[in-house]
């Protein structure tokens, strides 16, 4: 299992994700899911994946072929919007799963995985998707300005509580991190390192770029703090009735 996520606010767009691949007493692996894509000045791209890591590795490497394939009949370089990039990478998802469909049907498992993709193009506005197995996608709203995939139910409180599009740039990064160590502190299946990047709106050059672990000094301060302020915020919450008559 993973955690991966975008947000989009006025000023940008936060990605952030975690590194676990499979969890078991004496067997854990970790993998980079965060895979970025720049032309300067033309367009920046950002792919989160969560679910089969064969599948999604095996579409990262259709894509990297198709970009140095000048026959290719499309490219993340091509598209002029951003959702025909969407449709593109949920027609490559559905290719690799068609593939092995019977294989994996066999021994009982799944070739499934999910994909946020994010960025810009030039003069347009930045965008986010998440693209399903079955290869159609949805885009984030106004009303909802993030999307997840993987674990996500422990990260989304924070992000309902806090995340709206006029939030800083700077505070949707923060509370992205504060959302995966939730879910890495709940689910064993979610862990470091984290990482993090930032696009700045009309920036189309390469995002922000931080990888943290457990021991990183930013995240340790980040995580002590939430956690001192979670505690502040319970002990100052009312009392019933019979406890202040006490």
């Amino acid at each position: 299992m993973t955690y991966c996520l975008a947000i989009s606010v006025n000023k940008g767009l936060v990605f952030a994700s975690d590194s676990r691949t499979n969890a078991g007493v004496d067997y854990v692996t970790t993998y980079s899911k965060m895979h970025t894509f720049v032309w300067p000045g033309e367009r920046t791209c950002v792919l989160l994946t969560s679910g089969s890591l064969a599948t999604s590795q095996a579409v990262m490497n259709l894509i990297r072929n198709d970009l140095e394939d000048e026959k290719a009949k499309f490219d993340l370089r091509s598209g002029k919007h951003l959702h025909e990039v969407a449709h593109y990478i949920g027609q490559l998802s559905q290719k690799e799963q068609r593939q092995h469909a019977a294989a994996m049907e066999k021994s009982n498992s799944s070739a499934e995985c999910n994909f946020i993709l994010g960025g810009q193009i030039a003069g347009q506005e930045p965008e986010i998707y998440l693209i399903y197995p079955q290869g159609n996608y949805i885009s984030a709203s106004p009303e909802t300005p993030y999307l997840q995939i993987g674990e996500n139910k422990y990260g989304k409180p924070i992000l309902d509580r806090i995340i709206t599009p006029s939030t800083s740039l700077e505070d949707a990064a923060r509370c992205a991190l504060v959302s995966l160590d939730s879910t890495i502190r709940s689910n064993i299946s979610v862990g470091p390192p984290v990482e993090l990047a930032i696009h700045t709106c009309d920036e189309l050059e390469e995002p922000y770029y931080l990888k943290l672990t457990l021991n990183s000094p930013m995240y340790k301060s980040m995580q002590k703090q939430w956690n001192e302020g979670l505690r502040r915020a319970f002990n100052r919450l009312p009392r019933f009735e019979w406890e202040e008559k006490k």
